[in-house]
C-alpha cells in the first residue's frame, strides 16, 4: 500500500500515526507540505531514516522545489508527477490527511 503524507510534521502528527500502520515494503510518499519531513538536518531525520530501513521513501520534486528545499535526507527518492502516477498505478493508496 502506498501511503501519502501532505501535512508538515511540524504542524501535524500524521507522520507518526502513519508510521504505526506501515507494513514492511509499503512505499511512503511525501507531497505538498509533507515534503518538509524529508528536508536534511531536521528533527525528523532519525525517524525517516529508521523507516527507510524497511520502506522506500519518495518525495514529490515539484513540491520540494516550490518550498525551496534543496537538501533532502539520504535515501529519499524524488519523483516528478509521472513518477507519482506510476506509484499510484502500482499500489493501493492510503492518503493521510
Amino acid at each position: 500500500m502506498l501511503h501519502t503524507i501532505n501535512k508538515s510534521p511540524f504542524e501535524s502528527n500524521i507522520l507518526e500515526t502513519c508510521i504505526r500502520f506501515l507494513q514492511p515494503g509499503d512505499p511512503l510518499l511525501f507531497i505538498e507540505n509533507g515534503v518538509y519531513a524529508v528536508q536534511a538536518h531536521n528533527r525528523f531525520a532519525m525517524l525517516i531514516e529508521s523507516v527507510h530501513r524497511t520502506n522506500p521513501i519518495f518525495a514529490l520534486q515539484p513540491d520540494l522545489s516550490a518550498r525551496g528545499i534543496m537538501a533532502i535526507l539520504e535515501g529519499v527518492e524524488t519523483v516528478d508527477y509521472e513518477g507519482f502516477v506510476d506509484l499510484v498505478e502500482k499500489h493501493k493508496v492510503n492518503n493521510w490527511l
